[in-house]
């Protein structure tokens, strides 16, 4: 098993600079709440059909205690259509409009691995950028968010949604693959001017879900690369799948894995429930008041 040094490759930054000079504290874990303008997204609960569904939910997401709110018009679920540019922009778009219209103190993120979409989005109002492809699907992608100045939620993913499910082999040592992986996409985003990086192990994509829970057990390990990290549990395949439930019957499950996330380090928590992830987290630290000095 690999173990991590002591060390870190790169100094800890705990907080997220956002366009207009708001800065977005992770010295505390924090709820990012799920909002897809998808119509096939693995989870039906998360879908939303309207720009009124989407501004209820928002709001009482941010009520919950969500500090983001994080949009997604391009289904990442395994097997995932592609679908064109223009369509992505057309759901995404209007959407990001309207919540920072309604809600202009809210953190918005955007799950795309388009750089296309990634700069209309941010010009739209949105703050971080979501890429689950960690710019291996579009090579403007990271020289764009460097331009744009906007924090990056970097991930670990093999393939396409397409096609991850088909390459969930490792070689070696799981941990040390991610380690490795992130080493390099960082020094790549340095380069190009991006500084303010959120890391995210990629539940799900191109793992199993046996892989899943040691790369959930082994978390810790990743604070090799001192920077803080993402984790996506919200009722994937590696919490209904071992129990014999479906998504729609994983929310205790999911709470479960996102005490282990929070107890093994995870400053961002993504889900699809935010009241649940929020108490989650003050359980954690009322218990445990010296986790996250």
């Amino acid at each position: 098993m690999f173990q991590a040094p002591q060390d870190t490759c790169f100094s800890p930054r705990l907080t997220l600079r956002c366009p207009g000079g708001r800065v977005l504290d992770l010295r505390r874990p924090q709820v990012m709440g799920i909002l897809n303008l998808t119509p096939d997204s693995f989870y039906q609960g998360s879908r939303v059909a309207s720009e009124d569904e989407l501004l209820q939910r928002a709001g009482r997401m941010l009520e919950a205690g969500a500090a983001i709110l994080d949009l997604g018009a391009y289904s990442t679920r395994p097997g995932a259509e592609d679908i064109a540019v223009e369509e992505e922009k057309r759901r995404l778009l209007p959407a990001v409009a309207a919540l920072r219209q309604a809600f202009p103190q809210a953190f918005i993120s955007v799950d795309t691995f388009r750089a296309e979409v990634a700069a209309a989005a941010v010009a739209a109002g949105a703050d971080i950028l979501n890429d689950v492809s960690g710019g291996q699907l579009d090579p403007e992608m990271l020289p764009t968010a460097g331009r744009l100045g906007v924090p990056y939620i970097l991930m670990h993913m093999r393939g396409t949604p397409a096609t991850m499910t088909q390459l969930t082999h490792y070689e070696g040592d799981l941990v040390l693959e991610l380690v490795r992986y992130f080493r390099d996409k960082l020094t790549e985003l340095r380069q190009h001017g991006v500084t303010d990086v959120v890391l995210d192990p990629g539940f799900g994509f191109a793992k199993t879900p046996v892989q899943g829970h040691e790369l959930l057990r082994r978390l810790r390990e990743l604070h090799i690369l001192g920077l803080p990290i993402l984790a996506g549990l919200s009722r994937k395949s590696m919490v209904y799948k071992p129990l014999g439930l479906t998504p729609e019957a994983a929310l205790a499950g999911t709470v479960s894995v996102n005490t282990m996330a929070v107890l093994n380090g995870a400053r961002l928590l993504r889900v699809h429930d935010v009241a649940e992830a929020a108490q989650t987290i003050q359980l954690v630290l009322n218990t445990f008041p010296d986790l996250f000095p």
